[in-house]
């Protein structure tokens, strides 16, 4: 259990739509001291799951900040339609798995091989690994020295 657990229990208990609590309640809550940034950043009280810790604990709850009153050292915490659900891999949505057919045909190659045999014609003497551009080539060779065959 974490630090701020017992504030997201204590959330989880409550059946208003807004819970107003002052710095100290918070911290008699948790049983422990509220950081100084907290004390006095109110960007510190934001809904920013990244923010801090325990942003995630009063949103996991169900809860958001609101009112933060940094001078009066209080804040409500306002119900959320819905408790955002914990995310899995990169933010991303679950996905249906379907089953795959194996994409190689009886010889091992993609099915896609030599679909464009016959499209494309190259010139006889026409190198494509030369460098279209000639200055191009003599400016690695002189900084990497030249190509070894």
């Amino acid at each position: 259990m974490g630090k701020y657990e017992p504030l997201g229990q204590f959330l989880r208990q409550q059946r208003t739509r807004e819970v107003p609590l002052t710095f100290r309640e918070i911290e008699q809550i948790t049983g422990a001291k509220l950081p100084p940034k907290a004390q006095h950043q109110r960007a510190w009280w934001s809904n920013n799951p990244d923010n801090n810790v325990m942003t995630k604990v009063w949103l996991a709850a169900g809860f958001e900040s609101a009112q933060v009153d940094m001078q009066g050292r209080k804040l409500v915490f306002r119900r959320i339609a819905k408790a955002p659900e914990p995310a899995a891999g990169f933010a991303e949505p679950a996905q249906k798995s379907y089953a795959l057919k194996p994409y190689a045909t009886k010889d091992g190659k993609h099915p896609g091989w030599g679909a464009l045999k016959g499209m494309i014609k190259i010139a006889p003497g026409v190198d494509l690994t030369e460098p279209a551009d000639p200055e191009l080539a003599d400016y690695y060779d002189q900084k990497y020295g030249p190509e070894r065959r």
